[in-house]
Parts: structure tokens; C-alpha cells; sequence
């Protein structure tokens, strides 16, 4: 039989690269290639680690960039503008921080995929269900809040055309198709449309506040005061509220997690990351406070319809590729996870068989049906995903951190207690302090949101949308 050889850039478990010749053999298995995750990669089956540092960067901008950022210039109103630029640079600071986390832990633990693996690492079988289910409840939430964020942009562009439970469905299908790809690499390409979308259809609005005389929701005629606030004097639930709506809007550890496990080489995973978190933090700053300065107290929630109805029309249009994105990677995640689960040490996990797509397509089917029944059945759903991002997101992105870290560097054998790994130490404990006290505070502030909830919306309602979106 004629040899070839086929190169390709993988890790080996402690996070090197290695450059690893495939030659085929007599039984036409081709060369193997062992991860500790997805077992022996061959040429018969789907290359998990097939992602490049640029397209790992792109995924992590288009998982993290969304509508959330149109909540931030209302948030700013709350809390006032230096205090809001303050809480929002410090929770994209601690984020970032657990992103180095997560990228160390998975290097130094190579057989870690998703939260709820660090959650049996640190604290074992009763850790690794704890975290299971609340991976599970937050994701499958933020795919629910995809869909409805989609259907939203749907009611926005068509001016209401079709029922929204319709449009909820569009977006339920449209998901399970393209999350469906097997891996992270054949789907890096729909991130770069998506992240062009999403940033234009936010740009053009903040243009379009800055060029007109005065933002949609203000008096038409006569004069109007922006009542512009550089410190407010918010009440301790508007508080909590907007530091958790900062942390579900910047939490991306819970998917960074995954990115890094399919990225050829490990050690490219920090170049990503900090390029995404700079930019994040850059854009979420800009965005707020232009938006902000020029709309004051009658900024829209979200601020996509401060100018106008055709502007906002517009906008939805441009940014529904970036809005539908997001949804295919929210499916994708959780369905992975499952699937993994389900089918790990077992040759169907990195082999094509009947078996391999079997599950696999029951895995992103049973996804989004769970997240489309969540989705469009509960009647407040809005408050319920504020209730659950407060609830579960600083469980994705801080409090677990904390404790990756002092296992690696505190408490493992033989680790050098000097003082600046104390101050470390301290650090760790004080973000995951932080994170019990968001999730008892931000519960408090999501509750008291809930009952003084005046919303009618009916399960599976037809209700237009469009004047209002999830921060997913």
C-alpha cells in the first residue's frame, strides 16, 4: 500500500505542541493521536483539535460580545457613570482573571473539559453533579435567551409579521442545524460573520444617537434634559442588579473552557484571551458612555431602539447573523458536554459510527428543545433568566476560580508560600467571596424584580418582542 503522511499541530497532555506525522496503516485506521479528553484522533473521525489561536479568538469575541452591552448605558443611568465604568471594569478585571485560571487549570489538569470536570478535580464526585447541574441550568438559559433575543431581532425587522412563538421556532431549528457541526473548527468560520454583524448593528446605532438631535424615547418638541449622572444614588437591589448584569454580560469562562480544549496548542490560549477581554473591555466602555452622554435618561432598555424605529429596524437586520451565532455556540457547548459525557473512553466518541452521530444529534436535538420549551413557556422569561444569571453565572466565573487556583498554588504539595503567593492566595479567596455574596445579593435584587413584575405575556404568546430583549 502506497504510504502518506498528513501533518497536523496537536498537544500532548502537559499542553506542549508536538508536530505529530499520520501514517495510515494495513487496516486503514490511519495514525492516532491521543488527548485526554477525546481520546485517540484519527483521520476516520472528527479532529477536536483543529482550532487556531485566531479562530479561538474569534469564537471567545462572539461568545462574549452580544445585546448584553445595549443594557450597559441604562445601567450607567442606575448606578451613575463613573461608578458604572469603575464595577464594570472591575468585574471584566476578575473575569479575565478566572480566564488565566481556567487556561493554567486545563494545562495543568489536561483530562478537565467543562466546569463540572473542575468541579469533580476540586471537590470531587458531590462537586462534579453540584456543577453539573448548575452548568447545565445557566447555559440552557442562555440558549433560551438566544432564541428569544433572535426572535426579537425577527419582530424588529419584519414589524411584527408573524407570531413571536413562530419566529421562537425559526430560531429553535436554525440552531439545532448548525450546532450540529461536530467540532469547534468547522464552526470557527460562522464567527467571523457573526462578530462583524454584532459589532455593526451596535455601531450603527451609537452613530446614529451621536448625528441625531435627540434620542427616540425623549419629547419630540420643545426643550428635554439628559439629566446626565455622573454618581447616583441607587438602592441596594438597583445595585446588585447592575453588578450582575455586568458579570452575565462578561461571563465567559463556561465556554472559554471548551475553546481551549479543541485549540491545537494550549499555549496560544492566553494570546486569545487577553486580545478578547482588551477589546471587550475597550468597546463595553466606549459603547456605554457614548450612548450614554448623548441619550441620559432616555437611553432605551436595551439601547438598541434609542434612535428610532428605522434605525433600530436596521440594526436588528445587520446584527441577527451575530444574534444567531451566539445561539449556535450556546447549543453547541452544553450539547458537547452531554456528549462527551455520555460517550467518553468509548471509541464512538472520535469515530464516525452510527452510534457517534446517533447521540450526538440527540444531544443538540434534546438541547434546544429544552431551551425552546423554557424559552417561550415562561411567562416572565426575562426576569427568570436575570434570576438565573444571578443565581449560576458567578458559579461559571468566579466562585470555582478561587479555588482552582489555591489548589494548583496554595495547597498543592510542595508549593513555595512566599508573600506574593499569599497575596495571591488572598486574591483567590476574595473572588470567591465575592461570588457567594453576588449570588446571595443578586438572587435578593432578581426576586424583589420578579414580584414587582407587572408583565401579562402569555406562555407560547404572539406577542411582539421587539421592545424588549434579554442581556444574553
Amino acid at each position: 500500500m502506497a504510504r502518506s503522511t498528513k501533518s497536523l499541530d496537536v498537544d500532548a497532555e502537559k499542553g506542549e505542541s508536538q508536530h505529530v506525522e499520520i501514517v495510515p496503516v494495513e487496516d486503514g485506521a490511519g495514525g492516532r493521536i491521543q488527548d485526554a479528553v477525546f481520546g485517540e484522533l484519527s483521520e476516520n473521525g472528527p479532529n477536536y483539535r483543529n482550532v487556531g489561536w485566531v479562530g479561538t479568538l474569534v469564537l471567545m469575541l462572539k461568545a462574549t460580545i452580544g445585546l448584553g452591552v445595549l443594557a450597559i448605558p441604562y445601567s450607567f443611568q442606575t448606578v451613575g457613570l463613573i461608578p458604572g465604568i469603575i464595577l464594570l471594569t472591575f468585574v471584566i478585571v476578575i473575569v479575565t482573571w478566572s480566564d488565566v485560571v481556567v487556561g493554567t487549570f486545563k494545562q495543568n489538569h489536561p483530562d478537565v473539559y467543562s466546569i463540572p470536570d473542575i468541579g469533580r478535580v476540586l471537590f470531587g464526585r458531590a462537586g462534579e453533579w453540584f456543577f453539573t447541574a448548575a452548568y447545565v441550568i445557566y447555559m440552557i438559559f442562555s440558549v433560551s435567551g438566544g432564541m428569544v433575543a433572535v426572535s426579537t431581532a425577527l419582530n424588529a425587522v419584519t414589524v411584527h409579521a408573524a407570531c413571536t412563538a413562530i419566529f421562537v421556532v425559526v430560531s429553535a431549528v436554525i440552531a439545532v442545524m448548525f450546532a450540529s457541526i461536530q467540532t469547534l473548527g468547522r464552526i470557527q468560520f460562522l464567527g467571523w460573520f457573526g462578530i462583524i454583524s454584532i459589532l455593526a448593528g451596535i455601531m450603527i446605532v451609537t452613530v446614529a444617537v451621536g448625528i441625531q438631535d435627540r434620542p427616540a424615547e425623549a419629547p419630540q418638541v420643545g426643550p428635554w434634559d439628559k439629566d446626565l449622572k455622573l454618581f447616583a444614588s441607587p438602592t441596594f437591589a438597583q445595585a446588585m442588579s447592575t453588578v450582575a448584569g455586568f458579570v452575565y454580560a462578561t461571563c465567559n469562562p463556561p465556554t472559554f473552557i471548551g475553546f481551549v480544549s479543541e485549540m491545537r496548542d494550549f499555549r496560544q490560549y492566553k494570546k486569545s484571551m487577553y486580545c478578547c477581554q482588551i477589546f471587550v473591555w475597550a468597546f463595553y466602555i466606549t459603547i456605554g458612555t457614548v450612548m450614554y452622554f448623548y441619550c441620559g435618561q432616555y437611553v432605551a432598555f436595551p439601547a438598541l431602539g434609542s434612535a428610532g424605529v428605522v434605525v433600530k429596524r436596521v440594526a436588528y437586520g445587520i446584527a441577527l447573523p451575530g444574534l444567531l451565532v451566539t445561539l449556535i455556540i450556546y447549543t453547541h457547548l452544553p450539547a458537547k458536554f452531554i456528549f462527551v459525557k455520555l460517550l467518553r473512553g468509548s471509541r464512538h466518541l472520535n469515530t464516525n459510527t452510527p452510534t457517534h452521530w446517533v447521540v450526538w444529534l440527540a444531544c443538540t436535538l434534546s438541547t434546544t428543545v429544552i431551551a425552546y420549551i423554557m424559552g417561550s413557556a415562561i411567562p416572565i422569561f426575562s426576569s427568570f433568566v436575570g434570576l438565573v444569571g444571578a443565581t449560576f453565572a458567578p458559579f461559571m466565573c468566579m466562585i470555582p476560580m478561587g479555588f482552582m487556583w489555591l489548589k494548583d498554588n496554595y495547597w498543592a504539595s510542595g508549593a513555595q508560600r512566599t508573600t506574593r503567593v499569599k497575596l495571591q492566595a488572598a486574591w483567590a479567596a476574595l473572588v470567591t467571596l465575592m461570588g457567594i455574596f453576588l449570588v446571595v445579593g443578586g438572587t435578593y435584587a432578581a426576586i424583589l424584580d420578579i414580584r414587582a413584575s407587572t408583565s401579562k405575556v402569555k406562555p407560547w404568546s404572539c406577542t411582539d418582542n421587539s421592545n424588549s430583549v434579554p442581556t444574553a
